[in-house]
Formats: structure tokens, sequence, C-alpha cells
């Protein structure tokens, strides 16, 4: 198949990379030319414009930073949209708002293309296994004929829906996964400031309805290691949150902690890390409030 790729970065380098793995043609472009070198060398053909991507694809994935600027690759004078042949087929991966992903959509469907939403789940780490969460919407024919190209880089695959539900799914997942990532910097700080150790903290929280799966999963692989080396950066994350508040507020309400959770990266983000991994956020707290959140290794709780 011929495949295109437009955004290579932490998670679509590694994803495009699994394309090339399955034996399939690729095509790519990126703003970064070391990005796009990597490819190169992997087998990939490189292009210079989204436009040329699309002449020379049948299916384009985009993943890529912000809305706008899926729109303008794919949308754009010279986007994808203008290089890619009827019947042909963009899978939209990025973490977008739904009304921007039926926007797009529609615009390629009146050209008589078709966009898929197909945003995914989990960290780089699945995106270099190909084992990410996939949260697919679309029409089903579309759908259906990107499943291969989608099964190359996940393998827990959700129809969602029609057009944009998928992109809605991975904006309520982030909303969620982001603002409790938030109260647990919060939560350790306080109670390390009182005396109490990230041990016994988690012992008891795991016991109760506190427990969750940034406490179980991604917490103890960045941040209780004191490591905010590039992984979610800040300003992505804060970005998806101010997405889903954004579309509340469309609704009618106000997302009041997504607000919260924004506010707290949008502070980060001031001071210069916003490239950062989240982790970053509790190693504010610990400068401010003079503690450490830290995992004491296996040996050191045997002896205590």
């Amino acid at each position: 198949m011929k495949v295109g790729f437009v955004g290579l970065g932490v998670m679509g380098g590694p994803m495009a990379a699994n394309i090339l793995k399955h034996g399939h043609e690729l095509t790519v472009f990126d703003l970064s030319q070391q990005a796009v070198d990597r490819l190169v060398q992997a087998g990939a053909k490189a292009a210079k414009t989204p436009r040329e991507v699309g002449a020379a694809s049948d299916f384009v994935v985009t993943m890529l930073p912000e809305p706008q600027h899926v729109e303008q690759a794919v949308l754009g004078p010279d986007g994808i949209a203008a290089g890619l042949k009827a019947g042909g087929i963009v899978i939209e991966m990025s973490t977008i708002d739904p009304a921007t992903s039926r926007r797009v959509g529609d615009a390629l469907r009146a050209q008589g293309k078709e966009l898929v939403d197909s945003p995914v789940g989990k960290t780089s780490e699945h995106a270099v296994t190909g084992t990410l969460t996939l949260m697919v919407g679309g029409n089903g024919p579309a759908i259906d004929q990107a499943m291969p190209v989608l099964k190359c880089m996940g393998t827990d695959t959700y129809f969602c829906g029609g057009p944009g539900t998928g992109h809605a799914m991975k904006m309520t997942n982030n909303l969620l996964a982001t603002t409790i990532m938030c109260a647990n910097t919060e939560a350790l700080a306080i109670g390390i400031k009182n005396g109490l150790t990230l041990e016994l903290m988690q012992e008891v929280m795991r016991t109760t309805m506190a427990w969750n799966q940034q406490l179980a999963v991604a917490m103890p692989k960045k941040v209780f290691l004191g490591d905010d080396s590039p992984g979610f950066a800040i300003r992505l994350a804060c970005k998806d949150v101010r997405l889903a508040c954004e579309a509340a507020e469309d609704m009618g309400f106000t997302a009041a902690v997504g607000r919260g959770a924004q506010a707290t990266m949008d502070r980060a983000i001031g001071m210069g890390l916003g490239d950062r991994d989240t982790a970053a956020l509790m190693f504010i707290r610990e400068r401010e409030l003079g503690i450490e959140v830290r995992q004491q290794p296996a040996d050191a709780k045997k002896a205590a």
C-alpha cells in the first residue's frame, strides 16, 4: 500500500517506522529534517510538502500538535488534499477537537476523499512497539479501508462512531487523565510536606477510591524517579485540556476542574517548562515546598 505520513515527532516517528516494518511504501514530511532523515534511512521517501505526500499516497496519516496545524497540513494551498487523488483517505491521529475534525472531514468529502479520525492512547513506548490504543471514528467503508494501516500502529481498537467521535473520545480521555495527574501532584506534595512517606500514601491509596492509573503506572516511570525528560510535553497536555474546556464552554458550561489543571500547566509553561514531561509539575512543587517525592529502591524499603 502507498502510505504517507505528516508529523514525525515523539509519537509520529515510531508510528511511521512501524508502517515501514509492515512492508508498505511510505512517503514522509516533517518540518524537522532530522526526523525525515531517520525515516529515509529506514526506507521511506522524503517529500518537500504535504501536497507531495498526498500525491504519492492512497492513505496519509497526520500526527500534528494543534488543530490549526492539521487544518493547514490537510487543506492549505500546499496541503495533502491538493495532491491526494479522489478516493484517497486521510487518517487523522492527532489530538484535536471534534469540530475541527468534522470540518476537515467534510471538506475532504466534498472533494471525493475521506477522513478517518483515529487518535491514540498510551505512550511513546507503545508507539515504538506498535501497541497503541486506537480510538476510531468515521464512515464505515472508509474505516474498513484504513484498518490495514491502523493495525501497523495499534493493537487495541475501539470504534467510537461517526466522523469526529474518535477525537471526542481522545479529548475526553486526556481531560480526565491530565486533571487526575495534576490532582496527584498536589495531593502527594501536601502529604510529603506533612510528614508522610510516598510508600505509605501508595499503600493506603491502593485500598481506597484515591487509587488511579497515574499513580500506578505513569508516575512511577517518570515522576518518582526524578525524570522529566521529554515524553508527554506539558504544552501538549495543556493544549488537550484547553480543547476540552473550550468544547465544554461551547456546550454551555464551565469545566472548572479542567481550567484549574490548565492554569497549573500554563504556569509551568510560563516558567519555560513547556517542552518538559508533565513530571516537571511535581518538581515545581518540590522546589516550592523543599520536599522530594521519590520511590525508595526495594533494598532501601527492606532496610527501613
